[in-house]
């Protein structure tokens, strides 16, 4: 086990210590292609149930991404991403207590999205699609999640994967980091997330979660990611078929509290209620002094 740095991280709402404790970030897809529950939110009135669910299951943050990211998928644009995403941010507004993280790789849809309560960004790209989005979190002094990736989502699995998982994921978080830092990004801001499942074998994903603490000597908070990913349902594989996305939860749970125990400091999933609970044994195991 390693103890984790601690970190203040400033919203607009609140302040959080990270490291005091894990912080839940409840997963919303509110696309018709997402890899776990694509559909499965897709009205505006399925999503602010969900969302309110997640709250009231214990959730710190809530994620809401507009654009599918599973392996072979391809984009949308930012008029169709903010069609999608702006009604249920509307809806949410004076309904739901807890800070909204924005799952885009856009400036142009977090630019507008933060009129409408968005207190923290997440770009899967790391800034490789549109470094512009660092410029509107260092304008408006938000948070950004710099997570990294090997390809898009549309190649990720199909290129060779590197050769040394943990430091082509080190390079290309500093190399994110650079981007943000020259874009007037202070180091407050900035979180940083090894992109489990995005480009990388079943096994690297496992090394990284073995390895996080080497990448928390970057100096950046931690968030991992990796519930009912790829690499769970084949390693849970019954009768030589990858267990359903649906049935990973504790799978999940695994590699939550390794997540945790290794220094994460904040944990992105979708089974919220059971994860929180993994999360606080997690906790008081890692705080035994």
């Amino acid at each position: 086990m390693h103890s984790r740095k601690r970190f203040i991280l400033k919203l607009a709402s609140r302040t959080f210590t990270l490291g005091e404790r894990t912080l839940v970030m409840g997963v919303l897809n509110i696309t018709p292609d997402s890899f776990s529950d694509g559909g499965k939110f897709f009205t505006v009135k399925k999503a602010v149930q969900a969302a309110l669910r997640m709250e009231e299951a214990g959730a710190d943050v809530l994620d809401i991404g507009a654009e599918s990211t599973r392996p072979g998928s391809g984009g949308i644009s930012a008029a169709e991403e903010l069609a999608r995403l702006l009604p249920v941010l509307q809806e949410l507004q004076g309904q739901l207590k807890i800070p909204i993280s924005l799952d885009t790789q856009k400036s142009a849809v977090a630019e507008l999205a933060i009129g409408a309560g968005i207190e923290m960004l997440n770009d899967i790209s790391g800034l490789q699609n549109d470094p512009r989005l660092a410029e509107v979190a260092a304008r408006h002094k938000l948070p950004i999640i710099l997570m990294h990736m090997r390809g898009t989502p549309r190649t990720m699995q199909k290129q060779p994967f590197a050769k040394n998982v943990l430091q082509d994921v080190a390079t290309g978080l500093r190399r994110s980091v650079a981007l943000a830092r020259r874009a007037g990004v202070r180091d407050w801001q900035i979180i940083l997330d090894p992109g489990i499942g995005f480009g990388k074998s079943y096994s690297q994903n496992y090394e990284l979660l073995a390895y996080l603490p080497q990448l928390g000597k970057l100096g950046y908070p931690l968030l991992v990611g990796t519930s009912r990913k790829g690499f769970l349902g084949a390693t849970l594989a019954r009768r030589g078929k990858p267990l359903p996305a649906n049935e990973r939860i504790w799978g999940t749970a695994a590699t939550v509290a390794a997540s945790i125990l290794n220094g994460a400091h904040i944990v992105r999933v979708h089974d919220v209620e059971e994860m929180v609970q993994v999360a606080r044994v997690a906790d008081a195991v890692l705080n035994v002094k």
